[in-house]
């Protein structure tokens, strides 16, 4: 445990930099932004819906594992469309929702990190490696999501300290509890679906709007590049 721990503090650090960077280059935002939308749906496309599989169908056929995901696309547009409009009619929420869901993101790969340690000193550290390799792409997306409504940089970075202590309060968490494999793969099919809307429905859009230029859209080839990269090079 004190491995996990230490490796949940490695991933928290991961966390605070790539955040830390995001809002030191807020002149670049719409770069930011377009990043960050790449990087997003990477992290479900490369990350999140792999994972599901592996660890859901000997369990739960593949169609049920794509319907969690459909559910989770359709929950978040609700929640964000929705539930969570202004009373005025005018733009949704102030990135709390994206920002929270990341968080949570965060939070799910610390306890991936523990209970793989309870598994195996090698398994938790493949597990580890792979989520450590797009910590620093998760600090970048959780300000970007925050940053996109023109928030302060306080906010911003008041969302960022959630999100970098995530992963070690993930970890910390495995010692009281634990959770089937395919009850976590289906958790994981879930995300996977707020993902892809946040990075089709919020950031994608968003990052073009403010500066649609080529540029932004080779960095959103360039967020889902690098987290592709990553993962594979960490697996």
């Amino acid at each position: 445990m004190v491995i996990a721990l230490l490796l949940g503090l490695a991933a928290a650090g991961a966390t605070f930099a790539g955040g830390a960077f995001a809002l030191r280059r807020y002149d670049k935002l719409h770069l930011i932004l377009g990043f960050s939308a790449g990087a997003v749906m990477g992290v479900a496309l490369f990350d999140l819906l792999p994972e599901a599989f592996d660890l859901s169908t000997k369990r739960y056929a593949a169609p049920t594992v794509t319907a969690v995901v459909a559910v989770g696309f359709f929950a978040f547009m609700l929640l964000s469309r929705v539930v969570l409009l202004h009373p005025e009619g005018g733009e949704a929420h102030d990135g709390v929702l994206e920002a929270g869901t990341l968080c949570v993101h965060s939070f799910l790969d610390g306890m991936g990190i523990g209970l793989a340690f309870k598994v195996s000193t090698s398994v938790g550290a493949i597990v580890a490696a792979a989520v450590l390799a797009h910590d620093f792409s998760d600090g970048i997306n959780t300000v970007g999501v925050v940053l996109k409504d023109r928030t302060k940089h306080r906010r911003a970075f008041r969302w960022l300290i959630v999100d970098a202590l995530a992963p070690l309060a993930g970890v910390a968490a495995t010692s009281f509890f634990t959770l089937r494999a395919d009850t976590l793969g289906l958790v994981l099919a879930l995300f996977c679906g707020f993902f892809l809307y946040i990075g089709a429905s919020d950031l994608l859009p968003e990052s073009h709007h403010r500066h649609p230029k080529a540029l932004t859209g080779l960095m959103n080839v360039a967020g889902a590049l690098v987290v592709f990269l990553a993962i594979r090079f960490a697996g």
